[in-house]
């Protein structure tokens, strides 16, 4: 039986991409419907799309795995963004006021209004995280309904570059998957620690660190609030690397760096120079250069995360300590690794999210910790909405001719319980059919045509292109350039880098080869003669 009632939400990994969907049930808890991946190594970077059109192929992919086991159409769906570059500035407003008056929200609005205008070249805002309000001179969190004539608003910027949003948008455009509205600006990490973190850890103050394959998310907590949040690039995948420079298959590699690979090793008086890891008579690596290896890069990643920690201001304020979550935390004795290097003693490996999980059974790791957060901040129905389409009234059924009298039974036959005419009803409800069978037929025609006038358009564009080709064979570069013209004025999005490259280079042709140009030639190659 097909679901008709569900929330979609797809992480955007930089080792796949995933999809989820699942409902949320009266006692809070998250029933997972089903779930489908794709390998994304080949074209998201640290957390970043850089092949759109790969990223719209894995999309369209997951969708239909996700309809398939659904038996229903998706519409819309919940993604978070994350990623490289993504990360807090500080900013503060003042207000100086002409006398004391009592602060309104009016007045806080037009302060956060302020503080979104902050000008950042080649990146934009996402969030912002409000701080501590200045008021005279104390601190609040809430200072509507203070008297004062002199305030600072402090606010924590959620900022990445523009081009990641973008890039989102248009995958999920060309893959014809709607986003949801109030899922437009969901900030991953943000999700995460909603998901993860205890109402204490926030409180008292904590270090939420998302160790992923390309990168390392850090996030600062105190006072339920966010503190600090940077975007590491730095993860898993560069200790895998890493390993592969022994001459090792990167297959190879990262089956080494799951089988033997601990985050801390206890220096041993007996450790054996010549003892090596085996893996199935494929390849092997010393223990001690493999030790070496994983424990330099790991400890660079530490160093990094403790430096994040250090930047933020609240390296003695953490009384949560350090809670750790994402795939790479999985290494054996990560948490004695973690203090060691950072010296925060409680640590907290979080393998799952606070939420309860029901049906689909999906790995607890770790590694879903970002997709079941971006499914739990879903709110709207993703299923694709059907038309309703409005049933014929009941035809009430033909009486028995009684002794009634002749009147009565008349009416009985000719009128329904609503006093509509039954020819007239079944005469209407025949031109709905009608006219619903026209406009299905109307929509489908106009689709059909829709894309021969498509196609027709494609081929002749790249007709134009090859005529422009031979024109500038020939050096007839003017008539190339109007083909040219004429091809770009299509609006072909696929042939339009193609258009432009080509475009440049008749123009640099008819430049070169200019009457100008020969006679400065010309002219030059005489002076050059004197």
């Amino acid at each position: 039986m097909a679901t008709t009632d569900f929330i979609v939400a797809i992480e955007l990994g930089s080792s796949k991409i995933t999809g989820i969907a699942g409902k949320k049930l009266p006692d809070g808890s998250l029933q997972i419907l089903a779930t489908a991946n794709e390998k994304s190594a080949d074209y998201i970077r640290k957390g970043v799309i850089y092949n759109l059109d790969k990223t719209t192929q894995s999309l369209t992919s997951i969708i239909k795995k996700l309809e398939t086991a659904l038996k229903a159409s998706i519409g819309k769906v919940y993604v978070g963004i994350a990623g490289q570059s993504l990360r807090t500035i500080r900013n503060t407003e003042v207000r100086h006021l002409d006398e004391e008056i009592k602060i309104s929200q009016e007045l806080i609005d037009s302060l956060m209004d302020s503080n979104r205008t902050m000008p950042i070249v080649g990146y934009q805002i996402l969030g912002v995280a409000p701080q501590e309000y200045k008021v005279g001179l104390d601190m609040t969190i809430d200072p509507v309904g203070v008297q004062t004539d002199h305030i600072e608003a402090r606010f924590l910027n959620i900022i990445a570059r523009s081009s990641i949003k973008q890039n989102i948008n248009q995958c999920f455009e060309q893959a014809t998957i709607g986003i949801a509205d109030d899922s437009e600006d969901i900030i991953a990490p943000l999700a995460l620690a909603d998901a993860v973190l205890t109402p204490n850890e926030k409180r008292s103050g904590c270090v939420l660190v998302d160790m992923g394959a390309d990168t390392t998310t850090v996030q600062i907590y105190k006072n339920n609030l966010l503190r600090h949040l940077a975007v590491i690039p730095l993860g898993g995948n560069n200790i895998t690397k890493d390993i592969c420079s022994q001459q090792i298959e990167e297959e190879d590699a990262e089956s080494l760096k799951l089988r033997f690979a601990k985050a801390h090793i206890e220096p041993s008086e007996e450790d054996d120079e010549n003892k090596v890891y085996q893996l199935d008579n494929r390849c092997s690596i010393k223990v001690q250069l493999f030790e070496d290896i994983v424990e330099a890069r790991q400890n660079e990643i530490l160093d990094n995360i403790l430096n994040q920690v250090v930047l933020s201001g609240y390296e003695n304020k953490l009384l949560a300590g350090a809670i750790l979550t994402g795939g790479a935390a999985n290494m054996p004795l990560m948490d004695v690794a973690f203090t060691k290097r950072t010296k925060i003693e409680k640590v907290r490996i979080a393998k799952e999210t606070q939420y309860t999980l029901k049906g689909v059974e999906i790995s607890k790791d770790g590694r879903n910790n970002t997709l079941i957060a971006l499914l739990a901040n879903g709110k709207e129905n993703c299923c694709l909405a059907i038309p309703e389409v409005i049933a014929p009234k009941p035809v009430a059924p033909k009486p028995t001719v009684t002794k009634e009298p002749l009147r009565s039974v008349i009416e009985a036959q000719l009128f329904d319980e609503e006093g509509e005419s039954m020819e007239a009803a079944k005469k209407r409800e025949e031109e709905q059919r009608q006219k619903a069978k026209e406009a299905a037929l109307a929509a489908e025609k106009a689709a059909k045509e829709a894309a021969e006038a498509e196609k027709r358009r494609k081929t002749e564009c790249e007709e134009l292109i090859k005529e422009a080709i031979l024109l500038k064979e020939e050096k007839k570069y003017k008539d190339a350039l109007k083909r040219l013209d004429k091809a770009k004025k299509m609006n072909i999005p696929e042939k339009e880098k193609d258009i432009i490259t080509l475009e440049k280079e008749v123009k640099a042709l008819k430049d070169e080869n200019s009457i100008g140009t020969k006679f400065a030639n010309i002219l030059k190659g005489i002076l050059d003669e004197d």
